[in-house]
């Protein structure tokens, strides 16, 4: 066992240094995939919201509405405009 035990030491660095890289570079691999992926489905749903934002516009042509703000800013309702003008006097 004291020679098989000599050439050990030799070895394993190297085949644990392999394996480590080997290892490194599988999951570089991996994480450029599932990067990809996720930046392909990032610009899939950018398109979606586009074409859904210009169905919304058409719509909205089509029914004679004018635009109005985007719903991610919405307008106050007059009543609360209203009472808080009149506080204001």
């Amino acid at each position: 066992m004291d020679s098989h035990d000599s050439n050990d030491p030799k070895q394993s660095p190297a085949d644990m240094t392999a394996f480590v890289q080997n290892l490194l570079q599988q999951m570089q691999s991996r994480f450029q995939t599932m990067s990809d992926s996720i930046v392909t489905k990032i610009d899939d749903m950018g398109s979606r919201i586009n074409e859904l934002e210009q169905s919304i516009n058409d719509l909205r042509a089509e029914m004679g509405v004018e635009s109005s703000p985007s719903p991610a800013a919405p307008e106050k309702p007059k009543e609360e405009e209203s009472k808080k003008e009149e506080g204001s006097d």
